[in-house]
């Protein structure tokens, strides 16, 4: 089962929508509470990502009977530095993004900490894509 959301970068009233349609629809296939809770979390961090950093983005979800494929691809500024963006606390917010109570460092890390796989790549000044799998046995 293949399902495809658009983002809109600064949309935050919007933010999660994409990332909530995808934990129903998983939720209806009886999949672990767990293994749903991991999957909703990186999702959300992912959407939100877009939704703090780009203009605009998609995310790309793959169901199979074993696993979850996503990739969230946007355009937007991109990451000048993937290990950096990775440590914990470490954040590009804007002082506004701040103050709506996102952007605090923890999206990368979290999406890492809930998935199986992860793979990040970037182009600054184009947009960033990040892969993420998440196994339905895993536990």
């Amino acid at each position: 089962m293949k399902m495809q959301y658009h983002i809109e970068g600064g949309n935050f009233s919007a933010a999660g929508r994409a990332s909530s349609e995808v934990k129903k629809t998983l939720k209806q296939f009886n999949i672990s509470p767990v293994v749903v809770r991991r999957i909703a979390v990186a999702l959300y961090e992912a959407e939100v990502n877009v939704v703090a950093h780009a203009w605009r983005g998609t995310m790309s979800v793959e169901l199979t009977p074993e696993d979850i494929h996503v990739v969230v691809e946007d355009e937007g500024p991109g990451i000048e530095d993937i290990d950096k963006a990775m440590e914990e606390g470490y954040s590009t917010a804007s002082e506004a993004v701040r103050q709506m109570g996102f952007g605090a460092g923890m999206g990368l890390p979290n999406i890492r900490k809930n998935c199986d796989e992860m793979h990040l790549s970037s182009t600054p000044g184009r947009g960033t894509r990040i892969e993420i799998k998440v196994y339905f046995n895993a536990f």
